[in-house]
């Protein structure tokens, strides 16, 4: 059976928060995102835009799942995370660094060339800014 359905980008992505001030200050002010309008829901949460996808944080409440992910679990590049396009993950790690910000494991390469560096937000979920191979 052929397919109807063609995927064109990931639109947004949701996270249950516990604290939204301090999630706003991390998607914003460290990651350098913009806040966007969000409709009325009858549940607190914030919007974020990180290039063309949205980030949609719902601070948690009787309604939400749990905030954050299982710390047990959460660890490094092989488990749920998110990745996010930076100019150079090199200098994002080492500005995150000046910054007193934890990031996991050492900045390092994957095969292709492509640059990543992995760090928790304020709820633990696994951010990983990424960067392209060198073009020489």
């Amino acid at each position: 059976m052929a397919t109807t359905i063609r995927v064109q980008q990931i639109d947004h992505v949701t996270l249950v928060v516990e604290d939204l001030s301090r999630s706003r200050a991390f998607y914003v002010d460290l990651l350098g995102m913009t806040e966007v309008a969000r409709p009325a829901f009858s549940f607190p949460g914030a919007w974020f835009q990180a290039g063309s996808t949205l980030v949609h944080l719902i601070e948690a409440h009787e309604g939400s799942g749990r905030p954050g992910v299982d710390p047990d679990r959460a660890h490094g590049s092989r488990c749920h995370h998110l990745a996010f396009s930076v100019e150079d993950a090199a200098a994002a790690a080492e500005h995150l660094q000046e910054c007193g910000i934890p990031i996991i494991g050492d900045v390092r390469r994957r095969p292709d060339g492509a640059v990543q560096v992995f760090l928790p937000d304020p709820d633990g979920h696994i951010v990983e800014l990424c960067s392209e191979p060198d073009q020489d």
